[in-house]
């Protein structure tokens, strides 16, 4: 019988090491062919959108969807799992926990990789659902003194702030502006849904290192091109989906500036295949747009945790 999870059963289980692992798990995957990822493909409505993404993980003998609908009156996402030999379906689950924890673990994962060690301070910009995973992610993978936080809706930040200081045991503060919390900062992360760039790319300081999670769409910008041009490593979680829908790149590949074997897979850095920072110096940029493979892999670790725990209900079919 296949398992069907909420909201309320995926977050009784889930934790940032598990998304930590399984996105890093994914990408080794990935390298090596054992695991296929088809970029998100969209439909529209003048009032809503469907989204899905899909892929397979063979070392896990898993296949599966994630699709979400968006409008103006909510998003709403859900994962489908299926075991790879016989098509028998194993699970659903509710899944807005699972790619917000996903999304930053990803992120997490080319900071580890990228960032300098020595990182102290790091720059969010955006106070949303999504940047909570963001900075926990980094909190997990560099010993951070500092999170400084930029928004537009001053009154939701401070609330922000607070929550995640109270959350993490870190200090968490509202950034007194764009300006000083980029140029104080080694990580910098974007994650809104901004249509141009919330910073100069000049601002930055030698040795920063920048994750770009919020532009998965042509219509969305976060980062310019200053910035783009500055970065020693441009890395992406995958090739296809940035020469699909990266709004940040993909003006700067039409121009020439940049092309597609320049961008590097977080899965051939994790194996070795292609360099990443070569010294402290180095500027480093990570496009992150989202894999289905990444869900398949921490969905796959959820269900196994709710069925020893013995939760969620089975369905009849």
């Amino acid at each position: 019988m296949a398992l069907y999870l909420t909201e309320d059963e995926v977050g009784q289980v889930l934790t940032m090491a598990d998304a930590l692992s399984a996105v890093e798990q994914a990408h080794r995957w990935h390298a090596v062919g054992d695991a296929t990822d088809t970029p998100r493909a969209r439909s529209r409505t003048p009032s809503s959108a469907l989204h899905i993404l899909h892929g397979a993980v063979m070392p896990l003998g898993i296949m599966g969807y994630k699709s979400y609908t968006t409008s103006r009156e909510a998003a709403r996402f859900w994962l489908h799992l299926f075991d790879a030999g016989s098509g028998r379906p194993l699970a659903v689950l509710e899944a807005n926990l699972l790619g917000m924890m996903r999304t930053g673990a990803a992120g997490g994962l080319a900071a580890r990789m990228l960032s300098r060690e020595s990182s102290r301070v790091a720059g969010v910009f955006g106070a949303g659902w999504q940047a909570r995973s963001q900075i926990e992610a980094l909190c997990a993978v560099r010993d951070l003194d500092e999170i400084q936080v930029f928004s537009r809706r001053r009154d939701r930040l401070e609330a922000f702030c607070a929550e995640q200081t109270a959350r993490l045991g870190r200090v968490v503060r509202a950034a007194d502006s764009a300006e000083a919390m980029v140029k104080a900062s080694d990580v910098v992360v974007t994650i809104t849904t901004a249509s141009e760039p919330l910073f100069d790319g000049r601002w930055l300081q030698p040795g920063t290192h920048v994750t770009a999670a919020g532009s998965n769409a042509l219509i969305r910008r976060e980062i310019d091109e200053t910035t783009i041009r500055r970065a020693a490593v441009v890395a992406v979680d995958g090739r296809a989906n940035a020469l699909r829908e990266s709004g940040d790149l993909l003006p700067v590949l039409e121009k020439g500036r940049l092309n597609d074997y320049t961008m590097v897979e977080l899965g051939e850095l994790l194996g070795g295949a292609r360099p990443g920072r070569r010294n402290d110096d180095d500027i480093t940029l990570f496009e992150s747009q989202g894999m289905a493979i990444q869900d398949l892999v921490l969905a796959a670790r959820v269900l196994e945790k709710a069925g020893a725990a013995g939760i969620g209900t089975e369905l009849p079919y």
